[in-house]
């Protein structure tokens, strides 16, 4: 095709005018794909009706076919056109307008059909003023065949269209199925979350407890240690110094299997306490732990808080073994918590049983002893042997 229009030369080629067309000077099967494919129709629609002064109420196929009709001559609608397909395509009329020969406006258009931008080209080739007949029926018969394969194309698009809007659709219910198990997720998440917390302010209860008697140890350690050069026999020296190992090595000891009795100090209050229950109520107490030779409480009361009240027997045999009185609350189970109070009062060791009291109960007992000064030993399983390691522990 390009040797055929770079054959017009000599006389023919003085023969072709020097000015672009105008649309009207075009063929009449030019205007039809050039209206259809060089303006939109929502462009076209409001050119119409800017020229005509008023709202164009044909449909979009009625539309089409008017304008390319008044193409055909020159008026307002045609000079309107003309204006705004030049204004439009600006940029591709002043690209063509370096073509001096035929050949070279069939090459730009050819470009332009290999990049898909044949709007403007198929305008700017048209009108100008090297495009002989025989480019103009070729023009046409491009567009042509472009405008087959843009409908090929159109409808495979919308066949992927639908695929996707389908696609879209189970993707929109798989999110909301995925929303509704975060939803639910989030729910156990936050349940385990208050869970946790629970027991963590149990644990910083029993820490502050232990923190609580390691002081009262480190402080009776120092005071010891300070009384040692004024003993007035070597027996209490020595018996005193045995007393201060022996309470070292259980904060040492209680230090070292604190996070074990963290960890195993449910299962150990559940066998406990399911041989508690599965004993007869008929059978005799148990004998009271023996307790070291070197505590004895010379008959100082001990006021034991909480507890169960099948083991409060077994408590007292324990106190009086090793010749103290002992006097029992319950934590405010069944005995009133305002007499609690009075009842530390009057005594001189407290023993806190924290697993078997109230809350109230206990931070009543933290309080007072805090305040006052009063020894006072927490323990966490509500047994005798519990008991007696706090007892030894005090060492009264």
């Amino acid at each position: 095709m390009c040797d055929k229009h770079q054959s017009v030369s000599g006389p023919q080629l003085a023969a072709l005018p020097s000015r672009r067309r105008k649309l009207w000077e075009l063929a009449h099967a030019c205007h039809c794909p050039l209206v259809g494919v060089g303006m939109p129709l929502a462009a076209l629609r409001k050119l119409v009706g800017k020229v005509t002064g008023g709202t164009v109420v044909a449909g979009d196929y009625d539309l089409h076919v008017g304008v390319v009709t008044e193409c055909g001559a020159r008026n307002r609608l045609s000079e309107a056109l003309q204006k705004e397909l030049d204004r439009r395509y600006a940029a591709v009329l002043q690209r063509f307008r370096g073509a001096k020969e035929t050949a070279q406006v069939a090459a730009l258009w050819q470009a332009a059909v290999a990049n898909g931008d044949v709007a403007g080209a198929f305008w700017a080739a048209l009108t100008h003023a090297r495009c002989t007949q025989e480019l103009e029926e070729q023009l046409c018969r491009d567009l042509h065949m472009i405008q087959h394969q843009a409908g090929a194309c159109v409808r495979a698009d919308l066949a992927r269209f639908n695929a996707v809007i389908e696609e879209n659709a189970h993707l929109m219910r798989e999110t909301a199925r995925l929303q509704q198990r975060h939803a639910a997720l989030q729910q156990e998440w936050q349940a385990e979350r208050e869970r946790h917390g629970a027991q963590l302010m149990q644990l910083r209860a029993q820490v502050v407890g232990r923190d609580s008697l390691a002081d009262s140890l480190r402080h009776e350690l120092e005071q010891l240690r300070a009384s040692l050069p004024g003993l007035e026999t070597r027996d209490r020296l020595t018996q005193r110094l045995a007393l201060a190992d022996a309470r070292e090595r259980a904060l040492r000891l209680q230090i070292q299997e604190l996070k074990q009795e963290l960890q195993q100090q449910a299962q150990t209050r559940a066998r406990e306490t399911l041989a508690d229950t599965t004993e007869p109520d008929s059978a005799p107490p148990p004998a009271p732990a023996e307790l070291p030779s070197v505590i004895w409480l010379a008959q100082r009361t001990v006021l034991c808080v909480g507890g169960r009240s099948g083991n409060v027997a077994n408590y007292r045999a324990l106190v009086e073994q090793v010749g103290g009185q002992f006097s029992h609350h319950d934590g405010g189970l069944e005995d009133n918590v305002a007499r609690l109070e009075s009842s530390m009062a009057q005594a001189d060791l407290v023993i806190c049983q924290t697993g078997c009291i109230s809350h109230s109960a206990y931070w009543r007992v933290k309080d007072y002893c805090k305040r006052t000064g009063k020894r006072c030993v927490f323990v966490d399983n509500p047994s005798v042997s519990s008991l007696a390691r706090g007892l030894e522990e005090a060492a009264i």
